[in-house]
């Protein structure tokens, strides 16, 4: 049963332009089909998530990250009344913005675009789904209903201070309301992400030879796990025991947001959707000592994993890519693909040229970049098996 304060997709705000609904779906669930059918969405598939894409098929994409985020916020949202579709597509759609190459990649075309209004992933999926997928008669973007934009724009919570130029230039023509919560469902999708890359990372870590077990069983939760699995299968092989282990972990948190949000959800006296954005303080949350706890696996993945020294070499490898890439296509904008060329034909001032260059760089995938700082300098950042072709720096 769908509590009163879910979104209801029978009184959506509508959408930027206006459309016949579907007979068949509701328009949450039409929003996510169109999400999952986007051309971004389908990019992620080459798109690092910690590892760059071809150093294993079993590490996580950005893709395979974005699926089991869905997953994971649709158990949630369904637990506590909330409209699944709405969340599912604000889930699938929170990192179509990212760059190749991961948090890396954005750090690199931040810096880059410093001088031109700078560059943030969650802006840039707002920018994706309002205007650069383009392939409707009727408008650029996906039309999507004002819900999901709002989810996508606020899952993180409001947006205030110096507003991101992809966010502020669309919310002057539809406006998302960034000073408040976004709804429910999106706070969920936001929650979701943290559950499944705290778990996904430590599994990938290990499988990538980053750490081992013996270390990981000294942080809290997972000490607890690995000692139950011990105790119910003390002859279990290795690989079951981590996987049974790690479920276990994955379980722990979800269980423990569904705890805290019922008890927030409760005290809020919250009886609709706007009532949770008013509220002036996030209803979906981890416990004080979940959130603790939390903290200590992040600050074990930071020095054990994303600043391990491959990790970091890569990153210093593909930083080179995209430094090389970006002042390549603002010198010559005609090495852009024929339909970027189209867009550059009325571009007169240098801001409007480098956010262009950055939408083409943002959405290239990992392969893409590489093949394109190959062909643009006769040099490889890294060779096929993702090692370092070039000395070390």
């Amino acid at each position: 049963m769908r509590a009163t304060f879910a979104c209801d997709p029978n009184r959506v705000r509508g959408r930027l332009y206006a459309e016949e609904e579907s007979a068949h779906r509701s328009c949450f669930q039409r929003d996510r089909d169109r999400i999952i059918h986007c051309s971004a969405f389908r990019r992620l598939k080459h798109k690092t998530q910690v590892f760059v894409e071809h150093e294993g098929d079993f590490y996580r994409t950005r893709l395979t990250h974005s699926i089991e985020v869905a997953q994971v916020a649709r158990t949630i949202a369904n637990a506590l009344g909330l409209n699944t579709d709405l969340t599912e597509a604000v889930a699938l759609a929170h990192d179509l913005g990212h760059t190749p190459f991961g948090h890396t990649g954005e750090d690199a075309l931040a810096l880059l675009m410093e001088p031109y209004g700078g560059f943030d992933h969650n802006a840039q999926t707002l920018r994706i789904v309002t205007s650069l997928e383009r392939h409707y008669a009727e408008f650029d973007g996906l039309n999507l209903t004002w819900d999901t934009l709002e989810g996508i724009a606020k899952h993180n919570g409001p947006v205030e201070g110096d507003i991101p130029y992809a966010l502020s230039e669309y919310n002057a023509l539809h406006d998302l309301e960034l000073h408040t919560h976004a709804s429910a469902e999106a706070q969920v999708a936001a929650l979701s992400d943290d559950v499944a890359y705290n778990n996904h990372d430590l599994h990938d870590g290990l499988r990538a030879g980053l750490f081992t077990e013996e270390k990981i069983m000294e942080l809290p939760i997972v000490a607890d796990a690995y000692g139950e699995v011990d105790g119910t299968f003390p002859n279990l092989d290795a690989y079951r025991r981590r996987h049974e282990a790690l479920r276990r972990v994955f379980g722990v948190m979800v269980t423990d947001v569904l705890t805290e949000s019922r008890s927030r959800l409760h005290a809020s006296g919250c009886e609709t959707a706007q009532d949770i954005r008013e509220l002036g303080r996030p209803v979906i949350a981890f416990s004080d000592g979940m959130w603790s706890k939390l903290k200590e696996i992040r600050k074990f993945l930071f020095s054990n994993m994303y600043r391990a020294p491959s990790v970091m070499e890569q990153r210093r490898r593909v930083t080179i890519a995209l430094n090389d890439l970006f002042p390549a296509f603002m010198a010559d904008p005609s090495m852009l693909p024929d339909r970027w060329r189209g867009d550059t034909a009325a571009i007169e001032d240098e801001t409007s040229r480098a956010r262009l260059v950055a939408d083409y760089i943002a959405g290239m995938t990992d392969r893409f970049a590489l093949q394109q700082h190959a062909d643009l300098t006769g040099t490889h950042v890294l060779d096929r098996d993702g090692q370092s072709a070039l000395p070390p720096g």
